[in-house]
């Protein structure tokens, strides 16, 4: 058995699930920077294959794109595939341990927000969307 097949196999639906969604997938370290670099909000999700992360935070990092007070951009790194890229983005995460899946609110470069996999693994999608508007009414214009 190829192992990229099967591991493609599985990758694929989740980053297409996020391309879905709106969310603008970055793949290398310099995308990463050049985007969380940026003025305004930015919310990443870190997406993973896990169980947790298509059946909790795919979900509401897709709703997501529908509420009201919204970041100016939002964008995903792939833990576990797109390593360099999602390191980079962790070294926005100032203060959190690695976690995937998770959300990351950051404003201005700096990190607003964390929404870690403890808080997602075992919970429903609804309360991970609570998490985020609260974020988002408190960080986004």
């Amino acid at each position: 058995m190829d192992f990229n097949f099967y591991v493609n196999d599985v990758v694929n639906p989740a980053r297409q699930e996020m391309d879905e969604a709106g969310y603008t997938q970055l793949s290398t370290p310099e995308e990463v920077e050049d985007t969380l670099s940026q003025d305004g909000t930015t919310l990443v999700m870190v997406n993973s294959v896990c169980g947790c992360a298509g059946g909790i935070a795919r979900p509401a990092a897709a709703y997501m794109k529908n509420y009201e007070k919204k970041p100016d951009r939002f964008v995903t790194v792939f833990a576990g595939q797109d390593k360099e890229a999602t390191d980079k983005a962790r070294s926005y995460f100032t203060g959190y341990a690695p976690s995937s899946p998770s959300f990351a609110l950051i404003k201005d470069g700096q990190i607003q927000r964390m929404v870690e996999r403890h808080e997602i693994e075992g919970h429903e999608p609804i309360e991970v969307v609570q998490e985020l508007e609260k974020a988002f009414d408190q960080h986004c214009e």
